[in-house]
C-alpha cells in the first residue's frame, strides 16, 4: 500500500486539529450553565411564586432560543435551571438551596419568593460563595447583614407603600387618619413600619397599627376596631390573606376614603372581587401600563437592555394562554435579565467577576431601572427601581379596571376617593 497517498489528508487532518478556530472548537465554545431556586408550588404563596418562575422559565427560553449569552471571546452560554418546591416553608429552604449547590451544581441562584424565604436563601448562598438574585422579596433587612453577593431586584419594603400616603394627601389634604391592618410576616412588617414612619413624618396619625396571623381568615375582630373617623385603611399582607381583607371591608362597608393594600390588588385575579375590589389602590413593582421605553431610557443617558414592555407582554401571553403578566412575572423575567446583562458585561461566568459586573449595573429594562448600592452596610439593595400604584375603577362596560394613578409620570388615570 502507498501511503504516501494519504500524507496530504493526514496533514490536513492534524493542522486541523492543532489550529485556533478547528471544529473541536465548536464545542469548546459553548457551556451551558445551571440556575438553581425554589419555588412555592404549594403551600400559601403558590400563585405568586408560580408566576415568579413563569416569568423567570421564559427568559430561559429566550436566551436559547436566540442561541445563548453571547460573550466577547466568542463563547456561547446556554441556560439549564434546576428548582424544587419548597413548598412556602423557610425551613425547607435552606435545605434545598445547599442541595442546590452541592448536588445539582448550581452556578447561579435566584431567590424563592416572599422575603422570609430569600432571607433564608441568602444566607446559604453568601455560605457557600454564590451570586443570587432576589426577586419577590422587598425586605431592606436582607441587605443590612454584610451579604456581598445577594442582589435585589424588587424596591425595596421601605418604599413600598410611602406612595399611598403621597397620594392620600393629594386626593384629601384634610386627611388626618390611618388604620393599619398587617399580617405578622416579615416582608409586611418591614412595610407598614416604615409607612408608618413616613405617615407621621407627613403629620398623619396612626391610632391602629395591628398585625394578624397569616393564616387569617375572619378579620371581623380587626375590622370593628378600626377608629371612627379614620380617613384610609393601609396593610394586609399576600395576595390569599389580602383578597380576603379587602372582601370583608366591602361588605362591612368601611367608610374610609382610601384602602391601599399589599401584593393583591396589582393581581388580575384580584378582579374577581367584582365590587369589592372598586377604588382599592396597591403598589405594584411593575405594570403592562408603566411607560418605560428604550426612547426614555435614552434621554436620562442611561442603557436599555431586553425586550420592550409590549414584546415582554406579547411573548408572556403567548406561552401563558394569553393571562396578562403581573408584576411576580416581570420580576422573575428581571431577574434573568440582571443575570444576563453582568455575564456579559463580565465576559465570563466567573462569580468574582460577574459580582463587580453586577456592582456597575446601571440599566432600563421593560421592568424599570436597575441599579444597587454598593456601600458595604447595604449592599446589593436595590436603588434604581421605583413602585407604581394602580387602583381598580369601573370601566365603560361596568366591569372592574385597573389603572396606572400613582406617580403622575407612569399615570394612565386620576385615583378616586372610596364612597361606601
Amino acid at each position: 500500500m502507498k501511503f504516501w497517498k494519504y500524507y496530504p489528508v493526514i496533514l490536513l487532518v492534524v493542522l486541523g486539529l492543532l489550529l485556533p478556530g478547528a471544529a473541536s472548537s465548536a464545542s469548546a465554545a459553548e457551556k451551558t450553565i445551571t440556575i438553581g431556586f425554589t419555588a412555592s408550588q404549594t403551600g400559601s404563596l403558590n400563585v405568586e411564586a408560580i408566576r415568579q418562575i413563569n416569568g423567570l422559565n421564559l427568559w430561559v427560553e429566550h436566551v436559547n432560543k436566540a442561541g445563548g449569552i453571547k460573550l466577547k471571546d466568542g463563547t456561547v452560554i446556554k441556560i439549564a435551571t434546576k428548582f424544587y418546591d419548597d413548598e412556602s416553608n423557610k425551613d425547607r429552604v435552606q435545605e434545598l438551596y445547599t442541595r442546590l449547590i452541592n448536588n445539582d451544581k448550581a452556578d447561579f441562584l435566584i431567590s424563592p419568593y416572599s422575603s422570609p424565604l430569600a432571607d433564608a436563601a441568602a444566607v446559604i448562598a453568601q455560605q457557600y460563595k454564590k451570586i443570587m438574585i432576589t426577586t419577590g422579596a422587598a425586605s431592606d433587612s436582607t441587605y443590612k447583614k454584610g451579604f456581598t453577593l445577594v442582589y435585589q431586584a424588587y424596591t425595596p419594603a421601605s418604599r413600598y407603600l410611602t406612595g399611598s400616603i403621597d397620594l392620600l394627601q393629594k386626593l384629601d389634604p384634610k386627611a388626618k387618619k390611618v388604620a393599619v391592618i398587617y399580617s405578622n410576616d416579615k416582608f409586611s412588617t418591614d412595610v407598614v413600619t416604615a409607612m408608618k414612619k413616613y405617615a407621621e413624618g407627613k403629620g398623619l396619625q396612626v391610632p391602629m397599627f395591628e398585625g394578624y396571623d397569616p393564616a387569617t381568615t375572619d378579620f371581623a375582630p380587626f375590622i370593628n376596631k378600626i377608629p371612627a373617623g379614620v380617613d384610609a385603611v393601609m396593610g394586609g399582607g399576600h395576595f390569599t390573606d389580602t383578597t380576603t381583607l379587602a372582601r370583608q371591608l366591602y361588605e362591612k362597608k368601611v367608610p374610609a376614603k382610601m384602602i391601599s393594600l399589599l401584593v393583591a390588588p396589582p393581581e388580575p385575579k384580584f378582579a374577581e372581587l367584582g365590587e369589592a375590589c372598586i377604588c382599592v389602590t396597591g403598589s405594584s413593582q411593575w405594570e403592562p401600563l408603566c411607560k418605560y421605553s428604550p426612547e426614555a431610557a435614552k434621554k436620562e443617558g442611561i442603557e436599555w437592555f431586553g425586550p420592550t414592555i409590549p414584546e415582554f407582554v406579547k411573548a408572556y401571553e403567548a406561552k401563558f394562554n394569553k393571562q396578562e403578566p403581573s408584576y411576580h412575572s416581570a420580576g422573575g423575567y428581571a431577574a434573568g435579565l440582571i443575570l444576563q446583562k453582568a455575564i456579559e458585561s463580565a465576559g465570563s461566568i466567573d462569580t468574582a467577576k460577574v459580582a463587580a459586573a453586577m456592582d456597575k449595573e446601571n440599566m432600563y429594562t421593560f421592568y424599570g431601572h436597575i441599579k444597587f448600592n454598593t456601600a458595604p452596610k447595604l449592599h446589593g439593595l436595590q436603588e434604581g427601581h421605583e413602585m407604581v400604584y394602580i387602583q381598580w375603577q369601573k370601566g365603560k362596560n361596568g366591569k372592574p379596571e385597573k389603572v396606572a394613578v400613582w406617580p403622575a409620570a407612569a399615570s394612565t388615570g386620576k385615583a378616586i376617593l372610596c364612597k361606601r
